[in-house]
């Protein structure tokens, strides 16, 4: 840097550097102008936008480096190749273009990282050919570091800059757009310049015509102007543009304020007035700034607020996107007129909700002519026929009088079908037996029947819904006549109830599965709850939570996972008997709920719930297996009500998923206390690092053939200020599962790492991985980065996986483990003979080491199948070429027996129990 520095005081004209800076500012101001211009059109338009802020930045940046080396003082006369000078100028707009298509085609961070690229080698290309087309009596030489620093500074900066031009909306984010571009054009030259260093030598000029400096004034003066005038043209362009959408606006403006037949007017998330029309003002009687900031609440009748149609209608908008009816408002002198209302949701050019704009309509003409149609309702049949309500009328000795063919067509009474002059019973009859054809049982015929009639005889103005099943759903409504007669309208609703029946149907069920969503599960369980209160019987809750689910999406893709949840809900609902209830609670959380009396009832209920994980799921040639882990909780021996019960239902469902190979746990008291204690343990766990209460043991690893020492295992402590020492097997398993291992994973390898640096080259440091730490996607990048921080030989680090690790996802973690092994690290698999352990692992990767588990080794002296077991390990190992390491070696007649069956190596209190830092022992040096 200090040479750059160097490079910029001593080297060039400050005042030609500060005018290529401003040349600099001004193309990349320009280019993003044109860019965010470009962000909202598309096809040739866009990329002639796009193209033009290209055609500024590369100009800029060409004419910024020119006139810099204008400034720029070799000690010697210098010229400039014609060729490579227009390349560099080529080079420059081609590459700063595509950059910018890339970035807007794909703004996501991909697309930004791989335009960042583009953008910044074309200023690299321009910089270095234009370098080339330099000729004077010297050669020049580069330094390779402060050109590969000076790529990185071109690199670098565009990424934020591009981010900011292509996402930005404030001015701001485009300043900052412009500056970054700025700072990677001229950090990129003046870094490539420090790189320069020339040796004097004669000058060819055999190679073409040369441009002397002069000259190159007058093309970069040239080329600046015409930079310049692109730029004026094309930003006058999108100042036109922008001047005709303002024009737009203002004339929709214009236009929706002169409207007095309409109330128009926008109304916030609140649903407070934000602005006024002259039609609102002549139709509500409010001035605008009256009415600016009142409630739609004003506008209503004192009835319709006592039963919240305001709010209800903004919410029925929020939710649908438009909310449309009819009712009585209020004026500011308190007067009523009848009203068509419309209220639609509006939202930005983002999608995101400002507000809902409201249309009101004066249909009291409509509302009195309405009323005068069936006043007039004999007279009037052509009329009636264009009616959307089916319409009869009585007269008082209950014959019908009329009848518009919106009737016949609502109760498929057949076209032509004229039902006049009958009694209302026989037209019941009629109507009744239409719908028999139609598949009506008796039974509801009968209380339809029964219910047609009595409405008829209230005649209360009260509408009556008549549900004749899924194909058709009737509204009724039947009002007296001063003479006794009735007029009777009919509304087919079926549509309708559809619909709110769908909308029901999605607010209490899960959209992926079909399954009960939380709040129907909550209600089912609370209903149960009371009935069993009264009833004496119990109720089982059952927590249900997949496993490893969350690898099923990330290796097959989500949806592999969406099908496999379909999958196992269905299977989930065909098990499932009366008194039983499935839900999904949200992700990978399913639930389950049973009434009984016996406790064999439950057992059965979740035997059947178990077995719907026992088959595989997926198509036949990628088929894998779901676990699931059950937590059971029952009324009234775990509580009385449904937080409590469905809190210990899922205390119990942990302890399943901590348990390996038990799938189904009951919940007990003493859950509670372990729950928080796991929660104190996982918040400590969080800050043990920075309070410095890890530390690390080293347990030595021997020959057994020489007795000499091969390396150590690190082994992990944490010394809690309260609790003393936690044990590993303790706070392990927390670590994995609150994620924390990723971050105490990474400081073992690198503490454990750096002690490893001091010993012997001869020595090797054993680390173990968690199983967790293979899902983690940037292991290989830590691990590599590690070793080049800690500066130890990679064949010096030894790292040790169990088998249990890899089996949840084979191919992944094997994947994983050639990568690190390509490192030069080695792989050990620890706890070998225990657990999933099979030759096909071993044959699948190429170990470097296997571990025997020390229980095999403890009983050795005891159990002639530890022994067997041992020779066979031994053997497996042999023909595999694979060295054997056995753990826990206490006595001198365990290791005999190791040595006598060609164990390899051993660890264990025979040669040592784990200590401190190896590094802190002086003996330690004379080993090797």
């Amino acid at each position: 840097m200090f040479d750059v520095l160097l490079c910029i005081h001593d080297q060039h004209d400050h005042w030609l550097v500060l005018l290529a800076a401003a040349i600099c500012v001004i193309a990349t101001m320009s280019s993003v102008l044109l860019l965010r211009h470009a962000r909202h059109l598309s096809g040739a338009a866009a990329a002639r936008w796009v193209s033009g802020a290209g055609l500024a930045i590369g100009f800029g940046i060409w004419a910024t480096h020119f006139v810099a080396m204008l400034g720029y003082d070799p000690g010697v006369i210098a010229g400039y190749q014609v060729p490579a000078t227009v390349i560099s100028l080529v080079m420059a707009v081609a590459m700063t273009t595509a950059s910018f298509f890339v970035s807007l085609a794909w703004p996501d961070r991909r697309g930004i990282a791989i335009a960042s690229v583009l953008g910044g080698g074309g200023i690299a290309a321009m910089h270095y050919i234009g370098m080339s087309a330099l000729e004077l009596p010297a050669e020049m030489h580069w330094r390779s570091g402060y050109v590969a620093a000076s790529l990185a500074f071109a690199v670098l900066p565009a990424y934020p800059a591009l981010a900011l031009a292509v996402r930005g909306r404030t001015l701001r984010s485009g300043i900052a757009a412009g500056l970054l571009m700025t700072l990677a054009i001229v950090l990129l030259h003046f870094t490539g310049m420090a790189a320069l260093r020339l040796t004097p030598a004669p000058l060819d000029l055999r190679n073409g015509v040369l441009l002397s400096p002069g000259s190159m004034a007058a093309a970069i003066a040239g080329g600046s102007l015409g930079l310049l005038t692109i730029c004026i043209a094309l930003l006058a362009m999108a100042r036109q543009s922008r001047l005709a959408l303002h024009a737009s606006e203002r004339d929709m403006s214009i236009f929706v304020q002169g409207i007095t037949d309409c109330a128009i007017y926008m109304l916030g998330h609140d649903g407070r007035v934000m602005n006024w029309n002259a039609g609102a003002q002549r139709l509500k009687g409010y001035e605008a700034g009256e009415a600016i900031g009142l409630p739609l609440a004003a506008f209503y009748t004192p009835e319709d607020r006592e039963q919240h149609l305001p709010e209800h209608a903004v919410a029925r908008a929020a939710a649908t996107g438009k909310f449309s009816g009819e009712g009585w408002r209020m004026r500011r002198d308190g007067s009523r007129f009848w009203a068509h209302v419309t209220i639609e949701k509006v939202a930005n050019e983002n999608g995101d909700h400002i507000g809902f704009a409201k249309i009101t309509r004066d249909m009291s003409r409509f509302k009195e002519d309405e009323d005068r149609l069936r006043e007039m309702a004999g007279h009037l049949d052509a009329a009636l026929g264009n009616m959307h309500q089916g319409l009869c009328l009585f007269d008082a000795d209950q014959n019908l009088l009329m009848a518009n063919p919106r009737f016949a067509e609502i109760w498929g009474l057949g076209e032509g079908a004229n039902p006049s002059g009958r009694t209302l019973g026989a037209i019941a009859c009629t109507v009744l037996d239409a719908q028999a054809a139609a598949g009506l049982p008796g039974e509801r015929r009968e209380g339809l029947r029964r219910q047609l009639s009595q409405a008829f005889e209230q005649a209360s103005g009260s509408s009556v819904e008549m549900d004749f099943g899924d194909h058709l759903v009737v509204s009724m409504l039947c009002r007296s006549m001063p003479d006794g007669g009735r007029v009777i309208t009919f509304e087919d609703i079926t549509e309708r109830r559809r619909s709110e029946a769908k909308i029901a149907h999605m607010a209490m069920h899960d959209s992926l599965t079909g399954l009960p969503n939380r709040p129907a599960f909550a209600h089912w369980i609370d209903a149960e709850l009371e009935q069993a209160r009264h009833f004496g019987h119990q109720l089982a809750a059952v927590m249900i939570d997949l496993d490893r689910f969350k690898e099923i999406n990330d290796t097959r893709g989500h949806g592999a996972g969406d099908m496999a949840l379909q999958h196992l809900a269905k299977r989930l609902l065909d098990v499932t008997e009366d008194g039983e209830v499935i839900a999904r609670l949200g992700g990978d959380e399913f639930a389950a709920a049973k009434r009984f009396r016996e406790r064999a009832e439950v057992e059965n209920f979740l035997e059947r719930l178990e077995a719907c994980f026992a088959t595989p799921f997926g198509p036949a040639d990628n088929t894998f297996h779901l676990g699931g882990s059950l937590g059971v909780a029952i009324y009234p021996h775990d509580g009385e009500w449904r937080e409590q019960i469905l809190n210990n239902a899922d205390l119990a469902m942990y302890r399943a998923k901590g348990n390996l190979g038990e799938r189904i746990a009951y919940y007990e008291p003493e859950m509670d206390e372990t729950a928080r204690a796991r929660r104190q343990i996982a918040n400590d766990l969080r800050h043990a690092i920075e309070r410095g209460e890890l530390s690390l043991v080293y347990q030595a690893q021997h020959s057994l053939a020489t007795n000499g020492l091969n390396g150590y295992e690190a082994l992990l402590r944490w010394h809690h200020p309260m609790r003393g020492l936690v044990s590993p097997v303790e706070f392990i398993p927390i670590a994995e599962e609150t994620g924390e291992i990723f971050q105490i994973g990474e400081w073992v390898l690198r503490e454990a790492c750096r002690e490893a640096r001091n010993w012997p080259s001869a020595l090797k440091v054993a680390v173990n991985l968690s199983a967790v730490q293979l899902l983690q996607t940037d292991l290989v990048d830590v691990v590599r980065g590690i070793l080049i921080e800690t500066g130890l030989n990679p064949s010096r680090l030894e790292l040790e996986i169990t088998e249990t690790a890899i089996i949840a996802d084979k191919l992944r973690a094997l994947h994983l483990l050639r990568q690190i092994k390509a490192l030069g690290v080695s792989i050990a698999i620890d706890d070998f003979g225990t657990g999933y352990s099979s030759l096909d692992t071993l044959h699948s990767f190429p170990f470097d080491k296997i571990k025997i588990d020390k229980s095999f080794v403890l009983k050795s002296q005891q159990s002639a199948e530890a022994r067997a077991i041992i020779k066979a390990v031994l053997a497996l190992g042999q023909s595999l070429s694979m060295p054997v390491l056995a753990e826990g070696v206490e006595t001198v007649g365990q290791a005999d027996l190791l040595k006598e069956q060609g164990c390899d190596e051993a660890q264990g209190y025979y040669f040592g129990r784990p200590g401190r830092a190896p590094s802190a022992d002086a003996r330690l040096h004379s080993v090797g």
